[in-house]
């Protein structure tokens, strides 16, 4: 007989070639795109500070007590025996496309029509500074990809699997050995699995293959440097962070904290507290690394102290988000359209001959190359995503999420927490602002999915010899 029943909200699966056409088009242009990046950008963006010493972790492995984890050294580590560095950011533009295809095909599964689930995947497609980003020997882009991966893996089927939930604490792990402020996440997903009801084994499976890679990495940490951690610089730039609005008067250190007091030293961001000479961890006989268990008192010390203070800095600098003009934060960095024409050398430092021997005997400083440079100069004005339209996004996202649209909730809270936490324990860069965009964009189509509703008709048969 036909009654009301109640229904469990499933994903909706889509035909495989069912109007894949349009996307197609778009994929193909996109890969275009980077094709023309790696043409008029020979052979790739290098940053003295960060991409050399990725390259020298790769070659030789070692817990680093920097700023620099692991997991993106791991990567460079794999693609070594081909001694390319364009090899490195061809696998990163492939990455970049591989979010895209996985954007898309989340949203064509939750029933999402072609268009919306391609528009979804537009901004990082095509936005300039994915292309700049992916083209750099940074590791954000690994990140992104880790991300928006673990993410498929989860919400792809209504019921997660152990095996499921074993491969998205795999990819959450990575991405917490590739940015620290991704081990939050790993967390997220343990409590969206327990909100669903998931059972307990997929919610165990997650949390342990998601810790083994951490702890495991905590105990090389230990074995080097005597303690077991992820980053030696965390409590640094958590001091750095409060150097905004800390008033030692209300703070009220011990005597070897208050040696981390504002000094007059004044600079236009937090995390330029980390590197100014004149600052007061720098100023300390061991220098950063040396005093990080003591900044990181200091500093929560600080926020107890100063809560509303500390809300309201991480509020006001989170908010630089949403500019329609990029700022500048800090001054002396390009916030966007970042492609020009020129040569760059690379500086005559031993650690730059060091890589070049062990990494890429062909190693070179980057130099635009014409006709495609100019088009690419052209190209980043009008493709660039405005923080307002970021806004909209988060806010669609959001929207979707409290209307009870269950699979937009998890990618919704994922990209709160890239967008906030990084100016919560460090500051903001625009660069952090790039891993929010293609999960809030998938949060966003999520939400714009067919509600299937709560109660549906559905047949049941009376068990046999009853009758009505």
């Amino acid at each position: 007989m036909l009654t009301v029943g109640s229904a469990r909200s499933v994903m909706p699966s889509v035909p495989l070639r069912a109007g894949h056409g349009p996307f197609g088009v778009v994929l193909a242009l996109a890969a275009v795109l980077r094709v023309v990046t790696m043409l008029g950008y020979r052979p790739a963006q290098l940053y003295w500070g960060d991409s050399f010493s990725y390259l020298h972790l790769a070659a030789h492995p070692e817990p680093s007590t920097g700023f620099r984890p692991p997991g993106y050294p791991l990567l460079l580590a794999l693609l070594r025996p081909f001694h390319s560095i364009e090899l490195v950011v061809a696998v990163q533009h492939a990455m970049g496309l591989a979010v895209g295809v996985l954007i898309y095909a989340l949203l064509r599964r939750a029933a999402l029509p072609a268009w919306a689930a391609t528009l979804a995947a537009v901004p990082g497609l095509f936005d300039a500074s994915f292309l700049r980003l992916e083209h750099a020997v940074l590791s954000d882009m690994l990140l992104i990809f880790l991300v928006v991966a673990a993410l498929a893996v989860i919400t792809w089927r209504p019921v997660v699997s152990p095996r499921a939930a074993v491969a998205a604490g795999l990819l959450l792990g990575w991405a917490g050995l590739t940015r620290t402020v991704a081990v939050p996440l790993l967390g997220l997903f343990v409590l969206y699995l327990v909100a669903r009801r998931s059972g307990w084994r997929p919610v165990v499976a997650l949390a342990l293959a998601g810790v083994l890679p951490l702890a495991a990495y905590a105990a090389w940490y230990h074995a080097h440097h005597g303690r077991f951690a992820l980053s030696g610089s965390d409590g640094v730039a958590l001091w750095a962070r409060t150097m905004t609005f800390a008033d030692c008067a209300v703070i009220r250190p011990p005597a070897a904290e208050a040696r981390l007091c504002p000094n007059g030293t004044v600079v236009d961001a937090a995390s330029e507290y980390v590197w100014a000479p004149g600052s007061a961890i720098n100023l300390l006989p061991g220098g950063r690394e040396a005093n990080n268990d003591l900044a990181r008192s200091f500093a929560l010390r600080a926020i107890a102290a100063q809560p509303l203070d500390y809300l309201a800095d991480v509020a006001r600098d989170t908010a630089l988000t949403f500019a329609w003009t990029p700022v500048p934060h800090p001054a002396r960095v390009t916030p966007a359209f970042g492609f020009a024409r020129g040569a760059w050398g690379l500086p005559a430092y031993p650690l730059v001959e060091q890589v070049r021997r062990d990494y890429d005997p062909d190693l070179r400083g980057l130099r635009s190359v014409e006709p495609y440079a100019s088009f690419l100069i052209a190209y980043q004005y009008p493709a660039y995503l405005r923080g307002p339209y970021i806004a909209a996004i988060l806010l669609l996202g959001g929207a979707g999420a409290l209307l009870g649209r269950r699979p937009a909730a998890l990618p919704w809270l994922t990209a709160v927490a890239l967008l906030v936490v990084p100016v919560a324990v460090l500051d903001f860069d625009h660069r952090y602002v790039l891993p929010v965009i293609p999960v809030a964009c998938l949060a966003a189509g999520l939400g714009m999915r067919p509600n299937p509703g709560k109660r549906r008709w559905q047949v049941v048969r009376w068990p046999a010899g009853r009758s009505e």
